[in-house]
C-alpha cells in the first residue's frame, strides 16, 4: 500500500524561463484598453509620477490583476512582482505594496459633504475619485455599444464591510465598519454607480440622489426604459413622486406602518390568493387598498400606486424567531400586472433583485477584494471600493463581449478555473513575444477572446428585454 507522501521531491533549483499561471489575465486586461477605460484612467485620474513609474491606468491594472488571480492585499502584489512571464505579457512591471497604498492615498482630496445627517454624513468626492466614475461611464458604454440593452432594470442596496480600523464607525446591527451602496443594471449584470460611506449613514440617507446618479449614466449610455427595484430604504414619499414624475416603473419595499397594517388586518379572507407553500409555511398573496396620508393630491398628480401584500403564515407547531407565526412583506408598485401573469408575478419579481444587486455584493466583498480595505484613510478606501467595481464591470463587459454565452454568468472563481488561471509559456521568436498555453481549452478561449475584442462591436439589434 502507497504511503501518504507523494512521489516526487521539491528541488532547490528556480527555473528562471518566463512561464506564468495566469496566461489568461493579459486577456482581460486588454479588454480593459480596447474598451477605452485605461485612456479614460489616465486622462481623468491626474497623479503625478515619477518618470520612470507606473501610470494611473498601470496601477488599476496591476491591481485588476492581482485581485482577479485571488490575491486581496497590497503585500501580496510582492507576489506578483516575481512574476516576469505575465509582466512581459502585460507590458508593464508590478508595483511594490507601499507604492499602491501611496497611490490610493492619491485620492484623498478636499471635497464638500455629499450628505449631511444629523449624526453622520457622506463625504463628497474628490477629482480622482469623481475621474474613476468617469471611467465606469466609458467600460458601460463599451458594454452597450457591443451588446446593447434598452431597458434597465436598477437595482439598489447598500451592504456592511465590517472594519476595525480606527475611522470605522458603529453599523445599524452593532459592527463597525462601512455601509457602500451600489446601483446594479440586472439585465447587464454592471454596477451604475457606488458610493461608499461610512458605517454609521443609515440606508435611506440620500437615497434618491444616488438613484437619480444611476438612472442619468442608464440613459446616457441608452437605455430608454426604467425599471426600479429596492428594499424599503428607497421607501420615501420623495422618491416616489420623482419615480412617478418621470414614468419610471417601480416595485420597492413597503415599511409595515401602522396604517398599512390596519388596512391589511381589515382584508376579508376572501381576497387572500395562494401563493404556494414552504415545506414549513403557508403563504397568500392580496392587493390592499391603501393611500399613505402624506401622497400629493391634486389633479396634476399621477393615480395612486398599488400595495402588494404577501403573507407568510407557519405551519402548526412552527414559529418566526420573534415567536410570531405570521408576518407580512409589501411591495409598493406603479406597475400593472403581467400581460399573463398577477400581482403575485409583481412581488416575485421585486424579490428578483437578491440576485441581482445581493449577488454584485457577494462577488465584491467575497470573490474579488472590496472588504479587504487598505488604509485608515477614508477616500483611499474609497478608491479601493471603486476600483472593485470597476474589475466588476470589466468582467462582465469581458464575459458577454469576448468569451462564450455559457460564460456570460460565471462567477471569477469559475473565470480563474476556465481561463485566467491557465499555465502559459512566453517565448521570444523572430522579434515576436508569444503565449504559449499548456491546455488546448484554455488555448481555444483565449483565441476567441482576442478575436472578438479586435474585430469591433458587431453590428446586432438591441438585446431583448
Amino acid at each position: 500500500m502507497a504511503g501518504p507522501r507523494l512521489p516526487f521531491e521539491i528541488d532547490d533549483a528556480i527555473d528562471d524561463s518566463l512561464v506564468t499561471a495566469h496566461a489568461g489575465v493579459p486577456l482581460l486586461i486588454e479588454a480593459f484598453r480596447v474598451s477605452g477605460a485605461a485612456a479614460e484612467l489616465d486622462r481623468a485620474v491626474a497623479i503625478k509620477q515619477r518618470a520612470r513609474g507606473l501610470t494611473a491606468s498601470q496601477m488599476a491594472e496591476s491591481l485588476f490583476a492581482l485581485w482577479v488571480v485571488g490575491g486581496e492585499r497590497c503585500e501580496d502584489l510582492a507576489m506578483l512582482r516575481e512574476d516576469r512571464a505575465l509582466e512581459a505579457l502585460l507590458g508593464h512591471g508590478f508595483p511594490a505594496p507601499q507604492t499602491a497604498r501611496d497611490f490610493l492615498d492619491a485620492f484623498d482630496q478636499p471635497a464638500l459633504p455629499l450628505w449631511q445627517g444629523e449624526r453622520s454624513q457622506i463625504p463628497g468626492e474628490g477629482e480622482r475619485l469623481q475621474g474613476l466614475a468617469q471611467v465606469n461611464q466609458r467600460l458601460i458604454a463599451f458594454l452597450q455599444e457591443r451588446r446593447p440593452q434598452t431597458v434597465a432594470t436598477i437595482d439598489l442596496d447598500a451592504t456592511i464591510l465590517e472594519s476595525r480600523k480606527r475611522q470605522a464607525e458603529r453599523t445599524w446591527d452593532g459592527r463597525t465598519g462601512y455601509h457602500p451602496m451600489i446601483a446594479v443594471w440586472a439585465e447587464q449584470d454592471i454596477i451604475l454607480v457606488d458610493e461608499f460611506r461610512a458605517g454609521n449613514v443609515p440606508a435611506h440617507g440620500d437615497h434618491l440622489r444616488v438613484l437619480q446618479r444611476a438612472a442619468a449614466v442608464a440613459q446616457a449610455a441608452g437605455a430608454t426604459r426604467l425599471l426600479v427595484r429596492s428594499d424599503s430604504a428607497a421607501y420615501e414619499q420623495d422618491t416616489l413622486r420623482w419615480l412617478d414624475d418621470k414614468k419610471h416603473g417601480y416595485a420597492i419595499s413597503a415599511d409595515m406602518s401602522q396604517g398599512l397594517t390596519a388596512a391589511i388586518a381589515a382584508l376579508p379572507a376572501t381576497a387572500w390568493q395562494d401563493a404556494g407553500d414552504e415545506a414549513d409555511a403557508v403563504r397568500h398573496w392580496a392587493e390592499v387598498a391603501y393611500v399613505p396620508t402624506d401622497r400629493r393630491a391634486n389633479r396634476d398628480s399621477p393615480p395612486p400606486p398599488r400595495y402588494l401584500v404577501l403573507r407568510i403564515t407557519k405551519k402548526q407547531g412552527v414559529l418566526f424567531a420573534d415567536g410570531s407565526s405570521t408576518r407580512h412583506y409589501a411591495v409598493v408598485t406603479n406597475l400593472p400586472d403581467p400581460a399573463d401573469g398577477c400581482g403575485l408575478d409583481l412581488i416575485r419579481w421585486q424579490r428578483g433583485k437578491a440576485g441581482t444587486v445581493e449577488h454584485a455584493h457577494h462577488v465584491l466583498t467575497n470573490e474579488l477584494a472590496a472588504e479587504a480595505l487598505p488604509a485608515a484613510n477614508f477616500a483611499a478606501n474609497a478608491a479601493w471600493f471603486r476600483l472593485n467595481v470597476l474589475l466588476y464591470n470589466l468582467l462582465s463587459a469581458f464575459k458577454r463581449t469576448a468569451l462564450p454565452e455559457d460564460l456570460h454568468n460565471a462567477r471569477p472563481k469559475r473565470l480563474r478555473f476556465v481561463l485566467l488561471d491557465g499555465i502559459g509559456k512566453v517565448v521570444r521568436h523572430a522579434r515576436e513575444t508569444l503565449l504559449r498555453f499548456s491546455q488546448a481549452p484554455r488555448r481555444q478561449l483565449a483565441d476567441r477572446a482576442r478575436l472578438a475584442l479586435a474585430i469591433g462591436p458587431p453590428a446586432l439589434a438591441p438585446c431583448a428585454a
